[in-house]
């Protein structure tokens, strides 16, 4: 039977057959970060797959990893698509740079993880909060509940990282 939940309106449905998901997303429920990693590769991969990206094995395992990271870039939405957003605008959506296996298997490379920016209770953050996030931003993982065995991860401000002085920003109107 598919996991399926309400989120601000909306239905969400991970199918039975999803198994990588249902587990990256029950493990998130569990207030608990894991990603696969490669059993060969010993490299880490997000989004959850059936195979490595690198080596194309399908044996992994699922390990624990800190959900702390720096901004890599964001969106900052206005207009949204989805009507269950448009009391929330504006909000950023960021991607960020896992500070776990950074630089691997190359130079150029992360693990980057995308998410909302919210505050530590899990709303959408306000204006004044999403002014002070750009490039560099530390962040940390907070996960919202859907349903049970099943929630999503998003950031919030690490307030226990030390934060760059100005953050780089799109140029403001």
């Amino acid at each position: 039977m598919p996991t399926q939940g309400e989120y601000m309106g909306m239905m969400l449905t991970i199918d039975d057959l999803d198994g990588e998901n249902r587990d990256f997303f029950r493990y998130c429920a569990e207030g608990d970060f894991r990603l696969q990693r490669g059993k060969a590769s010993g490299l880490l991969r997000y989004p959850p797959t059936t195979a490595c990206p690198w080596t194309g094995e399908r044996e992994s395992e699922w390990v624990q990893v800190d959900g702390r990271g720096t901004v890599h870039s964001y969106a900052e939405v206005h207009h949204p698509i989805q009507p269950a957003f448009r009391d929330k605008v504006p909000y950023l959506i960021l991607l960020v740079d896992l500070d776990t296996q950074k630089g691997e298997p190359s130079e150029h490379e992360a693990l980057r993880v995308a998410g909302n920016l919210v505050t530590a209770d899990g709303e959408f953050a306000p204006p004044e909060v999403i002014r002070q996030v750009g490039i560099g931003t530390r962040v940390r993982m907070v996960f919202t509940e859907v349903t049970e065995g099943f929630a999503l991860p998003h950031w919030t401000i690490d307030e226990d990282a030390e934060q760059p002085e100005a953050p780089w920003r799109y140029p403001q109107e």
